[in-house]
């Protein structure tokens, strides 16, 4: 069986994120899958989109066929009026990545509005396919949302080469936008307790999403460990590789993360990981693989960079079973299966 679909993504689809990457697959292998998808690009600024936006949304998804599915990524669909959703003549299909109102850095009224938003929006859908089981709990429990209507199509993450790592004094890499959510400002923190060890961090990430915030950590890392982090900005498919290749560990401090796409990449690498709990990450990466702490402590984290710095045996065993994990891991053919079949069954 094979169906027509549209796939509305707000703003600039070579974004850099993992959400992005994920429509990205997604939109280059559901052909194979018996899904005649197109690209529906609507306008930047969501999820927190201008009257201007807001109107041509309303225009461009007024617009799509009716025999069409509509796949909706949910940086726009949660803060898309209601009014505007029940409009569209065509069955609509939501991708949540994770829940707007969790994204951290809100003020308890935007968090709220878009609480409101996302839970009437989600009303409107036929379908709803989330990234991680984390998130499915969350809008089954939360948001109301009908167990029968939620499919959980998990990242997928491509097979690569093992890591070599530096070969000198330990590398650390961090993967993601200098943004609150990923809460550099606590990993520089951390990091100040291991200015006796030997040690380097790389941060590859854009400095454009939250330029306030970034220009802060900026600062941090230059007054309190200068010399020791290098921030490169957004890198190249090619260059991101090339950091994996040579990093000895990984960390990540997020606060929340609807699935953690980059801790994926770091196991199918076989790279140790020190990482926080927020969100599905403690789902993500198996016990074993990682030492993990509670988001927001900068002194846990610390400690537990400070013994995967110091201790190279303990860093192998990490690695050994980070590996492991990362070969169970599922493909982008995967994810684009699972969707493809939620997009038929809404179509049938």
């Amino acid at each position: 069986m094979s169906v027509r679909a549209t796939f509305a993504i707000p703003g600039d689809i070579a974004t850099l994120t993992g959400g992005y990457g994920y429509d990205r697959e997604a939109l280059a292998r559901l052909p194979v899958y018996g899904v005649d998808v197109r690209h529906l690009a609507l306008p930047q600024g969501f999820p927190f989109p201008s009257a201007d936006a807001l109107a041509q949304t309303e225009a461009l998804l007024a617009d799509v066929e009716a025999e069409h599915v509509v796949l909706c990524d949910g940086l726009a669909y949660g803060a898309v009026p209601a009014p505007i959703l029940k409009q569209v003549r065509s069955k609509i299909v939501a991708l949540v990545h994770h829940p707007l109102a969790l994204e951290t850095g809100l003020s308890a009224q935007s968090a709220q509005t878009l609480f409101e938003s996302e839970k009437v929006a989600l009303t409107c859908a036929k379908a709803v396919i989330v990234s991680s089981h984390l998130t499915k709990d969350i809008l089954i429990r939360d948001y109301g949302v009908d167990v029968r209507l939620v499919h959980v199509a998990l990242p997928g993450t491509e097979r690569a080469p093992r890591a070599v790592g530096s070969g000198g004094a330990v590398h650390l890499l961090a993967v993601g936008s200098i943004v609150p959510r990923k809460a550099y400002d606590v990993l520089l923190s951390a990091l100040e307790t291991c200015t006796d060890l030997d040690w380097s961090l790389t941060i590859a990430g854009s400095l454009a999403r939250a330029p306030e915030y970034a220009d802060d950590v900026l600062r941090h890392a230059a007054t309190a460990l200068s010399g020791r982090i290098q921030f490169t900005g957004e890198v190249s498919a090619e260059a991101l590789e090339a950091l994996y290749a040579r990093s000895d560990l990984f960390v990540m401090s997020s606060h929340f993360e609807g699935y953690g796409m980059v801790l994926g990449e770091a196991m199918v690498r076989g790279l140790p990981i020190v990482m926080t709990c927020g969100g599905a990450m403690a789902q993500t990466v198996p016990e074993g693989a990682a030492l993990t702490v509670a988001p927001g402590d900068a002194r846990a984290l610390g400690h537990a960079l400070h013994q995967a710095i110091s201790d190279r045996a303990l860093r192998r065993h990490l690695a050994d079973a980070s590996y492991a994990a990362g070969q169970d891991l599922p493909t982008w053919d995967d994810t684009a299966q699972i969707i493809a079949q939620v997009l038929k069954e809404v179509a049938a």
